[in-house]
């Protein structure tokens, strides 16, 4: 499909991001988990602070937060800033990618966390749905081995015994 240059830029400027060379489409959604590890120093109404607004960042960049889970203090398996333990936050985000972007950046220069990570987990669960799937169509295509048979077998005889 040929187009002209200017159906193009009038393409780009309204803003559809399949026309530029290249793009792809962020307005999919994505699922993703984020980790940050907040100093233990930090009062725990703090750290509850700074989680709401990691999670304001979000919404307002258009993600969804699908879960929260605060899981505590842990020791940490290596120490980072002479810091032994750290509180441990998990988010589950959904969103293009931007919001993640922009929580990343700002918690790179705030000093209260020591370190995070953000993974993208849909495709992982997608495979992993693939593989259980296969799996199951896999046992039920196998006859049942002798085993089970005997065991069945077994459990008649004993219903049998238990009758007379």
């Amino acid at each position: 499909m040929i187009v002209s240059a200017a159906d193009f830029f009038a393409a780009v400027i309204a803003g559809n991001p399949a026309a530029k060379p290249g793009g792809s489409k962020l307005a999919e959604k994505r699922t993703y988990e984020v980790v940050f590890i907040v100093d233990p120093d930090t009062a725990d109404d703090e750290v509850m602070r700074l989680s709401e607004g990691v999670q304001k960042i979000i919404t307002t960049q258009g993600g969804s937060i699908t879960k929260t889970e605060m899981m505590g203090k842990r020791q940490l398996a290596y120490e980072i800033n002479h810091k032994k333990d750290g509180t441990y936050v998990l988010l589950e985000v959904e969103g293009s990618g931007a919001e993640i972007a922009e929580v990343e950046r700002r918690m790179r220069v705030n000093d209260q966390i020591l370190r995070y990570m953000t993974v993208r987990v849909d495709e992982m669960r997608r495979r992993a749905a693939k593989l259980k799937d296969r799996r199951a169509r896999k046992a039920a295509k196998q006859p049942s081995n002798g085993k089970a048979k005997s065991v069945e077998v077994e459990a008649d005889s004993d219903e049998d015994e238990s009758a007379a």
